[in-house]
């Protein structure tokens, strides 16, 4: 967050102004009344609450430019570089910040990464030791149909776990495998692996205490190629299939139906996400920034 914390004073008129529209679903809220172009420090101390309140949070009909979305994404923290996308192009150029999740082919090749098939569930780059914070994504076209982006609570995940079944994933690991991205393709560097056991990836808790409001959460990452350490494979699927049945119950999701201008931001956290699939002779271009995270 930014340096310089509102008085209690400052946050209350923000509050008073800032409408703030629960999804009425197990996470996720819009915003109304505010234009992220001005945004100041107080204003932005309620949207933080906000967000940790809700997990994710929509803003419609914003106008922003590349510079706009970047002043905005550094509010939360430290920015990542993007990350290099599967035809080895990396960034905007100018902006190494943004990453472009697009469909569209220019001059024969492809300004993003993803494409327009499914996305299946995630926790955005879970296989670093330091995953982002949280990701905020900007609209700037939109298919017709399909394309939606859908959120789960991994703190209601957690908590729909019976006794015995926190109990026994109380202290495992999970490894997050390193080798595929959301969409299915290989990450640039990696060479394809489908052994859970000996793919690359980086190993986490399965469960986390937020490091910000201290609430427990099932940190599951992505489902293809995960591992828990030390079990023989084959129990090791047989818990995770049993621990994503929670996860992914329709209980604890929420959908985005985006329309060009759309800002969305999640924490990466305790929040995963998947995306429909959409016709490939549409467009879609959306483009993302990351803040640096810290170990769960």
């Amino acid at each position: 967050m930014s340096n310089g914390r509102p008085s209690g004073t400052a946050r209350r008129r923000w509050r008073s102004k800032l409408e703030v529209i629960p999804a009425g679903k197990a996470l996720g809220a819009e915003i109304r009344g505010l234009n992220i172009r001005t945004i100041g420090t107080d204003e932005f101390e309620c949207v933080y609450h906000a967000w940790l309140d809700h997990q994710v949070l929509l803003l419609r009909g914003q106008q922003l430019t590349d510079e706009n979305l970047i002043a905005f994404s550094r509010f939360f923290g430290e920015l990542d570089w993007a990350p290099i996308q599967e035809t080895g192009r990396r960034f905007v150029e100018g902006h190494p910040e943004i990453y472009i999740v697009s469909n569209v082919i220019e001059n024969g090749e492809p300004i993003g990464s993803l494409g327009a098939g499914e996305a299946a569930w995630h926790t955005d780059m879970s296989y670093l030791e330091n995953p982002p914070k949280t990701s905020i994504v900007y609209a700037l076209e939109i298919p017709p149909e399909g394309g939606h982006t859908y959120f789960c609570s991994m703190y209601g995940a957690y908590e729909a776990l019976p006794e015995e079944l926190r109990r026994r994933v109380a202290n495992l690991r999970l490894k997050h495998d390193a080798t595929y991205n959301s969409g299915g393709y290989v990450r640039q560097g990696t060479v394809a692996v489908d052994d859970p056991v000996h793919s690359p990836g980086r190993y986490h808790p399965l469960v986390c205490a937020h490091p910000e409001t201290q609430r427990p959460l099932l940190y599951l990452g992505r489902r293809r190629n995960a591992y828990i350490e030390e079990m023989a494979l084959s129990e090791s699927e047989a818990l995770l299939d049993q621990l994503w049945s929670y996860a992914t119950d329709d209980a604890l999701v929420w959908r985005n139906t985006w329309q060009v201008g759309d800002l969305l931001f999640w924490d990466n956290r305790c929040t995963m996400h998947r995306r429909d699939p959409f016709d490939a002779d549409s467009r879609r271009i959306l483009h993302r920034t990351q803040v640096k995270g810290a170990s769960l």
